[in-house]
Protein backbone atom coordinates (compact mmCIF):
# COMPACT_ATOMS: atom_id res chain seq x y z
CA UNK A 1 0.00 0.00 0.00
CA UNK A 2 1.16 3.15 -0.87
CA UNK A 3 2.13 5.74 2.03
CA UNK A 4 2.28 9.02 2.01
CA UNK A 5 4.82 11.26 3.73
CA UNK A 6 3.84 13.76 6.01
CA UNK A 7 1.78 17.24 5.09
CA UNK A 8 2.96 15.84 1.60
CA UNK A 9 -1.00 16.96 -0.22
CA UNK A 10 -0.13 14.82 -3.19
CA UNK A 11 1.68 12.12 -1.51
CA UNK A 12 -1.30 12.05 0.59
CA UNK A 13 -3.92 12.05 -2.01
CA UNK A 14 -2.43 9.32 -3.94
CA UNK A 15 -1.95 7.04 -0.93
CA UNK A 16 -5.63 7.72 -0.24
CA UNK A 17 -6.79 6.89 -3.97
CA UNK A 18 -5.23 3.75 -4.06
CA UNK A 19 -6.46 2.86 -0.48
CA UNK A 20 -10.37 3.57 -1.27
CA UNK A 21 -10.04 2.16 -4.81
CA UNK A 22 -9.31 -1.03 -3.00
CA UNK A 23 -11.22 -0.99 -0.18
CA UNK A 24 -14.30 1.37 -1.15
CA UNK A 25 -15.45 4.75 0.21
CA UNK A 26 -17.68 3.23 3.00
CA UNK A 27 -15.30 0.16 3.89
CA UNK A 28 -12.50 2.50 4.12
CA UNK A 29 -12.30 3.76 7.64
CA UNK A 30 -10.35 6.52 9.72
CA UNK A 31 -7.58 3.97 11.12
CA UNK A 32 -7.41 2.88 7.73
CA UNK A 33 -6.74 6.46 6.54
CA UNK A 34 -4.43 7.27 9.03
CA UNK A 35 -2.15 3.76 8.59
CA UNK A 36 -2.17 4.59 4.69
CA UNK A 37 -1.59 8.77 4.85
CA UNK A 38 0.84 8.77 8.16
CA UNK A 39 -1.55 11.23 9.54
CA UNK A 40 -2.98 11.76 12.66
CA UNK A 41 -6.61 12.03 12.47
CA UNK A 42 -7.08 15.90 13.71
CA UNK A 43 -4.25 16.55 10.71
CA UNK A 44 -6.26 14.65 8.26
CA UNK A 45 -9.45 16.80 9.11
CA UNK A 46 -7.22 20.09 9.08
CA UNK A 47 -6.25 19.16 5.77
CA UNK A 48 -8.32 17.84 3.97
CA UNK A 49 -11.74 19.16 6.08
CA UNK A 50 -13.59 15.22 5.85
CA UNK A 51 -13.91 11.81 4.55
CA UNK A 52 -16.01 12.85 2.10
CA UNK A 53 -14.14 15.97 0.42
CA UNK A 54 -10.55 13.30 0.51
CA UNK A 55 -12.75 10.80 -1.50
CA UNK A 56 -13.42 13.31 -3.83
CA UNK A 57 -10.30 14.36 -4.28
CA UNK A 58 -9.29 10.97 -4.75
CA UNK A 59 -11.61 10.46 -6.88
CA UNK A 60 -10.27 13.67 -9.39
CA UNK A 61 -6.92 12.72 -9.28
CA UNK A 62 -8.56 9.04 -10.46
CA UNK A 63 -9.69 10.78 -13.39
CA UNK A 64 -7.38 13.57 -14.15
CA UNK A 65 -4.64 10.51 -14.34
CA UNK A 66 -6.65 8.27 -16.66
CA UNK A 67 -7.87 11.15 -19.01
CA UNK A 68 -4.18 12.13 -19.63
CA UNK A 69 -3.08 8.88 -20.05
CA UNK A 70 -5.42 8.43 -22.77
CA UNK A 71 -4.72 11.70 -24.44
CA UNK A 72 -0.90 10.36 -24.07
CA UNK A 73 -1.64 7.44 -25.50
CA UNK A 74 -4.41 9.03 -28.21
CA UNK A 75 -1.55 11.35 -29.01
CA UNK A 76 0.76 9.26 -30.21
CA UNK A 77 -0.84 6.57 -32.43
CA UNK A 78 -0.47 6.23 -36.30
CA UNK A 79 -4.67 6.87 -36.20
CA UNK A 80 -7.31 7.45 -34.07
CA UNK A 81 -8.76 3.69 -34.71
CA UNK A 82 -5.60 2.39 -34.54
CA UNK A 83 -5.34 4.44 -31.00
CA UNK A 84 -8.65 3.26 -29.63
CA UNK A 85 -7.61 -0.63 -30.90
CA UNK A 86 -3.61 -0.77 -29.08
CA UNK A 87 -5.66 1.36 -26.38
CA UNK A 88 -8.00 -1.98 -25.45
CA UNK A 89 -4.99 -4.30 -26.22
CA UNK A 90 -2.85 -2.82 -23.69
CA UNK A 91 -5.47 -3.16 -21.04
CA UNK A 92 -5.50 -6.97 -22.17
CA UNK A 93 -1.17 -7.13 -21.89
CA UNK A 94 -1.00 -5.70 -18.46
CA UNK A 95 0.80 -7.67 -16.24
CA UNK A 96 -0.21 -9.09 -13.12
CA UNK A 97 1.06 -6.66 -10.85
CA UNK A 98 0.37 -3.55 -12.92
CA UNK A 99 -2.80 -1.36 -10.38
CA UNK A 100 -4.53 -0.61 -14.08
CA UNK A 101 -5.38 -3.64 -14.04
CA UNK A 102 -7.99 -3.35 -11.34
CA UNK A 103 -11.55 -2.47 -11.92
CA UNK A 104 -12.53 1.43 -12.84
CA UNK A 105 -12.67 3.22 -9.37
CA UNK A 106 -15.08 5.41 -11.07
CA UNK A 107 -17.60 2.51 -11.66
CA UNK A 108 -16.42 1.02 -8.43
CA UNK A 109 -17.51 4.13 -6.67
CA UNK A 110 -20.87 4.63 -8.30
CA UNK A 111 -21.63 0.67 -7.68
CA UNK A 112 -21.34 1.11 -4.22
CA UNK A 113 -23.12 4.50 -3.49
CA UNK A 114 -25.81 4.53 -1.44
CA UNK A 115 -29.02 7.56 -1.47
CA UNK A 116 -26.64 9.60 0.78
CA UNK A 117 -23.17 9.94 -1.04
CA UNK A 118 -25.34 12.56 -4.15
CA UNK A 119 -22.07 15.01 -3.92
CA UNK A 120 -20.01 11.66 -4.59
CA UNK A 121 -22.54 10.04 -7.36
CA UNK A 122 -22.77 13.46 -9.68
CA UNK A 123 -19.15 14.27 -9.22
CA UNK A 124 -18.30 10.30 -10.77
CA UNK A 125 -21.17 10.83 -13.15
CA UNK A 126 -19.53 14.19 -14.35
CA UNK A 127 -16.04 12.14 -14.92
CA UNK A 128 -17.50 9.36 -16.34
CA UNK A 129 -19.24 11.96 -18.84
CA UNK A 130 -15.87 13.52 -19.30
CA UNK A 131 -13.90 10.48 -20.21
CA UNK A 132 -17.08 9.44 -22.92
CA UNK A 133 -16.26 12.98 -24.26
CA UNK A 134 -12.48 12.65 -24.45
CA UNK A 135 -13.68 9.09 -26.18
CA UNK A 136 -16.28 10.36 -28.49
CA UNK A 137 -13.49 13.38 -29.70
CA UNK A 138 -11.49 10.73 -30.91
CA UNK A 139 -13.95 8.65 -32.80
CA UNK A 140 -15.06 12.54 -34.11
CA UNK A 141 -11.28 12.72 -35.56
CA UNK A 142 -11.30 9.12 -37.24
CA UNK A 143 -14.56 10.85 -38.85
CA UNK A 144 -12.81 14.26 -39.73
CA UNK A 145 -10.00 12.34 -41.34
CA UNK A 146 -11.61 9.76 -43.27
CA UNK A 147 -11.01 6.73 -41.85
CA UNK A 148 -14.55 6.02 -40.04
CA UNK A 149 -17.72 6.86 -42.13
CA UNK A 150 -19.33 10.55 -41.94
CA UNK A 151 -22.91 9.43 -40.56
CA UNK A 152 -21.33 7.45 -37.96
CA UNK A 153 -22.47 8.40 -34.25
CA UNK A 154 -19.46 8.90 -32.29
CA UNK A 155 -21.18 9.51 -28.60
CA UNK A 156 -22.62 5.97 -29.68
CA UNK A 157 -19.44 4.48 -30.36
CA UNK A 158 -17.62 6.59 -27.18
CA UNK A 159 -20.37 4.84 -24.88
CA UNK A 160 -19.80 1.62 -26.84
CA UNK A 161 -15.91 1.97 -25.80
CA UNK A 162 -16.31 3.07 -22.43
CA UNK A 163 -17.73 -0.31 -21.72
CA UNK A 164 -15.66 -2.11 -23.16
CA UNK A 165 -12.50 -0.67 -21.30
CA UNK A 166 -14.68 -0.94 -18.00
CA UNK A 167 -15.43 -5.08 -19.11
CA UNK A 168 -11.78 -5.71 -19.66
CA UNK A 169 -11.11 -3.98 -16.40
CA UNK A 170 -12.93 -5.99 -14.57
CA UNK A 171 -11.76 -9.57 -16.22
CA UNK A 172 -7.99 -8.15 -15.33
CA UNK A 173 -9.45 -7.74 -11.44
CA UNK A 174 -10.82 -11.00 -11.51
CA UNK A 175 -7.36 -12.28 -12.62
CA UNK A 176 -8.83 -14.78 -15.91
CA UNK A 177 -5.70 -16.22 -17.11
CA UNK A 178 -3.32 -13.47 -19.22
CA UNK A 179 -4.06 -15.37 -23.00
CA UNK A 180 -7.90 -15.05 -22.06
CA UNK A 181 -8.25 -11.50 -21.06
CA UNK A 182 -5.77 -10.82 -23.63
CA UNK A 183 -7.91 -12.83 -26.57
CA UNK A 184 -10.79 -10.35 -25.05
CA UNK A 185 -8.73 -7.71 -25.43
CA UNK A 186 -7.60 -8.47 -28.76
CA UNK A 187 -11.71 -9.04 -29.90
CA UNK A 188 -12.67 -6.01 -28.63
CA UNK A 189 -9.73 -3.93 -30.88
CA UNK A 190 -10.92 -6.15 -33.52
CA UNK A 191 -14.30 -4.65 -33.83
CA UNK A 192 -12.65 -0.67 -33.43
CA UNK A 193 -10.55 -1.70 -36.25
CA UNK A 194 -13.44 -3.01 -38.49
CA UNK A 195 -14.72 0.03 -38.52
CA UNK A 196 -12.80 1.72 -41.06
CA UNK A 197 -13.53 2.64 -44.34
CA UNK A 198 -11.48 0.98 -46.81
Amino acid sequence: MTRARPYNRDAAIDAAMTLFWQKGYHATSLKDLEGALNMKPGSIYAAFASKENLFLLSLERYFTRNRDEFRKAMDVAQTPLTGLADFLRGIGAANQTDPTRRACMLVKSLLNSTPDDAAITTQISEYLSGMENEMAAVFEKAKQSGELAKDADAACLARRFQSEVTALKIEAQRQVAPAILAASANERALHIENLRQH
